[in-house]
């Protein structure tokens, strides 16, 4: 292991992580305020390879600890939300861990994390890079919405290196963020493998209803193409047995009820869909829809794609590259209604293609974008970063 990440046992004695590990001086601090399934994803890929700490809001992750990686040395943060008076001293024993710690490298996972900009000027002697999941704010997204832009803008522009999800996302964010196109860096969204686990867990198996289900799951807002989906809905005519459903908190898809070609043909879950159904809807899903007006990357790809199943997407970002170089689903055209009904329509008629599509999808995420290999590839980020730095100290 490079002597800038030293490994965990030269550090003895410190109070030992979940692993059993000594803490202390990791090779990366990781720290983010949402995104679970990607941060359990990452970290745990990143902890195969080099040691982590991973910083995250107690309320949030504390649910989830079972999915890390013993590895991944968990710490569950008193975060305090966006808007609370406690920030201030919530980065103040921020700034104290890092000071303990040591890391090589700070990587935020997300932009999204307002008062980090205040920490960043402390971090000054440490590589710190952010990821940057959308360039632009997704058209809709209220969530997002919440943040002000230039909080977000700023912390990226405080990272010396970014991190996007692709090489077009790449130049983008170069020229957002104003930064040379050598500090903006590309690792892939790893697959998210956890909802798959917990359907092998449970013994949760398939349920046969002689339908054809397509299954648009994810926060539903403007940006991920409900009324394109309603329109293709209303265009078909060769699934007879055709199923939507429609899973997850945002807009209510009922508003475009009087598009509907048959409103009987929808199952409307419009709210927060538990882990255990969740797993349950990707099993009996034939298809995945990701219809997008605009995105950047998708984790609801990377859970499909843990499933095995194929996917019909539009070509919006990276995902419409990611599925065709996988060769996991069919891509579209944006807003192009009849190219998704035909796609759906090819994908109902052809079970052999599915079934090709869907044994690359997981040989993909159990493979070249399984948690490990993207974390692999983010080691050696962290360790030319952490050399480039050592270098300009000496």
């Amino acid at each position: 292991m490079n002597d800038l990440f030293p490994s965990a046992a030269a550090t003895a004695p410190l109070p030992l992580s979940r692993s059993g590990r000594p803490r202390g001086r990791a090779s990366a601090l990781l720290l983010v305020s949402e995104l679970e399934d990607f941060t359990i994803s990452f970290a745990n890929g990143v902890a195969a390879h080099v040691p982590v700490i991973l910083g995250v809001p107690r309320r949030q992750y504390a649910g989830l600890a079972e999915w890390f990686d013993p590895a991944v040395d968990l710490r569950l943060l008193d975060w305090p939300r966006h808007s609370s008076l406690r920030n201030p001293l919530f980065l103040a024993s921020l700034l104290r861990l890092v000071r303990r710690e040591r890391p090589g490298v700070i990587h935020l996972l997300s932009n999204n994390t307002l008062w980090l900009n205040l920490a960043a000027p402390f971090w000054r002697d440490t590589p710190l890079v952010t990821t940057v999941h959308d360039v632009t704010m997704h058209p809709g997204d209220a969530e997002t919405g919440k943040l002000p832009v230039w909080a977000t803008t700023l912390m990226a522009r405080q990272s010396r290196d970014l991190v996007v999800h692709g090489e077009a996302l790449r130049d983008m964010a170069a020229d957002r963020f104003a930064k040379p196109r050598r500090q903006v860096h590309v690792l892939s969204h790893p697959a998210i493998l956890r909802y798959a686990e917990l359907a092998r867990r449970e013994g949760l198996a398939r349920r046969s209803e002689g339908t054809f289900t397509v299954l648009l799951f994810g926060r539903i807002y403007a940006y991920k193409g409900i009324e394109l989906m309603i329109r293709a809905e209303a265009l078909t005519r060769e699934i007879p047995n055709l199923r939507i459903v429609i899973a997850g908190r945002g807009d209510d898809p009922r508003m475009f009820r009087d598009r509907m070609g048959d409103p009987g043909r929808y199952d409307i879950r419009n709210r927060f869909i538990p882990d255990p159904e969740v797993a349950q809807l990707f099993l009996d899903a034939d298809v995945v829809a990701l219809p997008y007006a605009e995105g950047s990357q998708s984790g609801v790809l990377q859970i499909a794609a843990a499933f095995g199943k194929p996917v019909v997407a539009t070509d919006v970002g990276e995902i419409g590259t990611t599925v065709r170089e996988a060769g996991i689903g069919i891509v579209v055209r944006p807003g192009d209604a009849p190219g998704l009904a035909h796609a759906m329509e090819r994908l109902a008629a052809k079970p052999r293609l599915r079934e090709a599509f869907g044994s690359r999808a997981a040989a993909w995420a159990n493979g070249e974008n399984a948690p490990a290999a993207v974390g692999a590839e983010a080691a050696r980020l962290y360790r030319r970063l952490a050399a480039a730095r050592h270098e300009v100290a000496t």
